[in-house]
């Protein structure tokens, strides 16, 4: 495909609107031609904004676009993922796959059995300091990846309650549903993407379902805690086909500082990785001179990590070649180990998530 790439976007609230900002000032003709919502006022706005055709039923809206984006909540991921796939369209469909794990399975289903791709919007993969730890990974500067320990943790952050963000039967979960996903995604993609074999964890509801719950600023209106029936933290620990381990923290809200920090121990060296300033540090033993410790900060571009998420997605709708990168594959195992710490924090022990035993 040589000409502009048609876009479609099914879900049109602040998701969309992210993407297609995004869409806008990419290096390469694409163009946002519609975009699907049950919702009249949104597909209104949608097509004021964007001067795109908007539908209420996303079947008209396939036979006029090449690839889809799909921005809905959870619970609605499978039905337009699906339809998209078996309509022989490209899909980018925001994390996590599915609010269910049956649910991505059968979406996993579709996908192998498409003549179209999808990806799976894990868009912290393309940040530039974490493209680079990878790279120094492959080089062999980290040796063979040990242990990562995963924070995603925000001191106020539970969003709206009543926002279907809080309502188990849409989003399928809270914290690590939501932010968790990226977690965990993030540490299986740095370790190389190991098959996971077990999970212990727990999660947790304490903030969000409290009346008197104290927060400076929330995203959505507030319906209070009568509106929230998910998770707000989680604490887990991985264990890998390789040996590799992963201890992971997740909180929408916590009486700690905020973090997004991963700390990746290596046998040749090991790393500080911050999502939220961006930096990247490497820490070294040599014996140079004399035995001493070698702490080395990487500077990086900033370049927006979505941005070159879509740009490889778009690229791959062009060149018809599948992305080797945020597979569906890839986005099953970190539904698997969702799944699993969900099932862990129910009995109270650690379950097994091999994959042959799905």
């Amino acid at each position: 495909m040589t000409e502009t790439v048609r876009i479609g976007i099914v879900g049109l609230g602040n998701i969309a609107d992210i993407h297609c900002t995004n869409l806008r000032q990419l290096d390469q003709p694409v163009s946002i031609t519609a975009g699907v919502d049950i919702d009249a006022d949104a597909r209104r706005r949608f097509a004021e904004t964007y001067d795109a055709a908007v539908y209420e039923e996303a079947a008209a809206m396939f036979e006029t676009v090449d690839a889809v984006l799909v921005t809905t909540p959870n619970s609605y991921h499978e039905q337009y993922v699906v339809a998209a796939l078996e309509a022989g369209l490209d899909v980018l469909v925001e994390k996590p796959l599915a609010h269910t794990f049956e649910s991505a399975e059968r979406i996993a289903a579709a996908a192998d059995a498409a003549d179209g791709f999808c990806m799976v919007g894990f868009h912290n993969r393309f940040a530039d300091p974490v493209q680079t730890l990878v790279g120094y990974r492959d080089a062999g500067d980290i040796g063979e990846v040990s242990h990562i320990e995963a924070n995603y943790i925000r001191r106020r952050g539970v969003p709206g309650r009543g926002s279907w963000f809080t309502r188990n039967d849409v989003a399928g979960g809270g914290s690590l549903i939501d932010i968790g996903a990226h977690a965990i995604d993030l540490s299986l993609h740095v370790a190389g993407h190991p098959e996971v074999v077990e999970v212990s964890g727990d999660t947790r509801a304490q903030f969000g379902v409290d009346e008197e719950y104290a927060y400076v600023q929330m995203w959505g209106e507030d319906k209070g805690a009568d509106e929230f029936s998910v998770d707000d933290s989680a604490s887990a620990f991985i264990r890998c086909d390789d040996g590799t381990t992963i201890s992971l923290e997740v909180a929408w809200a916590a009486n700690r500082p905020d973090s997004q920090a991963y700390y990746v121990r290596g046998t040749d060296a090991g790393a500080k990785l911050d999502l939220t300033d961006q930096s990247l540090a490497l820490f070294e033993t040599a014996d140079t001179g004399r035995m001493h410790h070698r702490t080395t900060d990487i500077e990086t571009q900033q370049s927006d990590p979505q941005r070159k998420e879509q740009a490889r997605f778009v690229s791959a709708v062009r060149d018809g070649t599948p992305p080797s990168v945020n597979t569906v594959e890839q986005a099953l195992r970190v539904q698997r180990v969702m799944d699993g710490i969900y099932r862990s924090s129910e009995s109270g022990a650690a379950v097994t998530v091999s994959e042959t035993e799905t």
